[in-house]
């Protein structure tokens, strides 16, 4: 049987953490194998933003499941370590569908419109773009300054996907988790993955329901 290959989800120090959990959610509830990267910073939006204590011990990764509701035994989830460069997603050779980096922070926008690899969001980031593998990046910004612009201008010539977090309103929202949807099924649609998080236009209401 045909293993299923990951994605690789890393969620960095811009607000909106919501997105990268949401994401890890849906994930997780179609079992699609996930490794996921922490910046520090990111960590730190996710206690602002939602109280969310994740620190860098075994238990990072229970304190993620218990507050998005999944099973501790969920086996389709990998943390990587920040700085470990001896990962498996930090090599070309270990295959994955792709990368999605979401929240994008301006300053990991700036480190890989550069080249820099200072830790391992960085580096699979740039296994993406050198095997030519999808690589989504999500900003969180506003307003986007000159160095902003130039920087997802250098990315998107690279070959990754450069996107915001800039819901729709044709799906008539009624909840701040209908705009979190629209971003996080718009984001798997650039990584062929089928859903139904939010209203198409000119379909009908989604099926999944937030739990």
């Amino acid at each position: 049987m045909k293993k299923e290959l990951p994605i690789i989800l890393a969620m960095t120090g811009a607000s909106g953490a919501i997105y990268g959990l949401r994401m890890l959610q849906y994930l997780v509830s179609v079992k699609q194998p996930v490794e996921l990267v922490l910046s520090r910073a990111a960590i730190r939006v996710m206690q602002e933003e939602h109280d969310l204590k994740v620190d860098e011990t075994k238990n990072a990764l229970e304190n993620i499941f218990h507050f998005l509701n999944i099973d501790t035994n969920c086996k389709t989830v990998k943390l990587h370590d920040l700085l470990d460069y001896g990962a498996t997603i930090s090599s070309g050779s270990y295959k994955t569908r792709g990368m999605v980096i979401l929240p994008c922070s301006a300053g990991t926008l700036g480190a890989l419109a550069h080249g820099l690899s200072e830790n391992l969001v960085h580096r699979a980031a740039s296994v993406c773009l050198k095997e030519r593998r999808p690589l989504v990046i999500v900003v969180r910004e506003m307003p986007f300054g000159q160095i902003q612009l130039k920087n997802m201008l250098a990315l998107s010539e690279a070959g990754a996907i450069v996107s915001c977090a800039s819901p729709g309103f044709y799906h008539r929202p009624r909840t701040v988790m209908d705009q979190i949807d629209f971003v996080v099924g718009r984001v798997l649609d650039q990584m062929d993955l089928d859903n139904s998080l939010f209203k198409r236009w000119k379909e009908e209401s989604p099926q999944f329901v937030y739990e």
